[in-house]
This record gives structure tokens, C-alpha cells and sequence, in this order.
């Protein structure tokens, strides 16, 4: 079973740059849809950006044109780089990592602890 462990939060200023990671151990992380999601300060949690085991990626509009999402099978890690950040995209970001069967099934639902990253000036 996959684990995850993210990194890369921090303080930046407004317009800044952040690149989170998300790191995997364990097997089959090439065949796991995964996803940023974020929970904002006294909000509920949302989906910021996904890739699919295929690597088609899908963005919340709030995010898109600004966030890249990635993922680099050999190194089991997928990537967020956030571009002009603004203090809206304050959040504790969490990595959800999922594997389905071949009929959609869901097999394994993971997350991971969650990292914080912080707009301000």
C-alpha cells in the first residue's frame, strides 16, 4: 500500500512561487490517480488540481492558468508548482492518492498528513 508524504509549504508573498511535493512509498504509484486538494482557514476542503494515472491533468478554476500539477513515475512523486500566489490560496494542502480496479472500483483511498503554505506579505 502506497504512502504519502508531502513537502514544500511555507510563507511567501503575493505573486510569489511555491513548488509542493508529494512523495510515494510502496508499489503501483504509477497506476494511482492523484490530487491537491486544500482546506482554507475555516472552509471546507477542495479539490485544486488532479493527474490521472495517464497523466491528464484537470484544475479548479481558481488555480488554473497559475498551478501546474505533475508527476514523475520513476521518482514516485507528484508536484504542484503555484505560481502568483495570492492570499486566497492560504491553505493546509493535502495529497490524495487513489487506485481503482479496472471497472472503477475504488481500491485504496490515501492521504496524505498535509503541508501548509501561507500568502502573505
Amino acid at each position: 500500500q502506497v504512502q504519502l508524504v508531502e513537502s514544500g509549504g511555507g510563507l511567501v508573498q503575493p505573486g510569489g512561487s511555491l513548488r509542493l511535493s508529494c512523495a510515494a512509498s510502496g508499489k503501483l504509484f504509477n497506476h494511482y490517480d492523484v490530487a491537491w486538494y486544500r482546506r482554507p482557514p475555516g472552509a471546507e476542503r477542495e479539490l485544486v488540481a488532479a493527474i490521472r494515472n495517464d497523466f491528464i491533468p484537470t484544475y479548479a478554476d481558481s488555480v488554473n492558468g497559475r498551478f501546474t500539477i505533475s508527476r514523475d513515475n520513476a521518482r514516485n512523486t507528484v508536484f504542484l508548482q503555484m505560481n502568483s500566489l495570492n492570499p486566497e490560496d492560504s491553505a493546509v494542502y493535502y495529497c490524495n492518492a487513489v487506485l481503482k480496479s479496472a471497472i472503477g472500483t475504488m481500491l485504496y483511498n490515501l492521504w496524505g498528513q498535509g503541508t501548509q503554505v501561507t500568502v502573505s506579505s
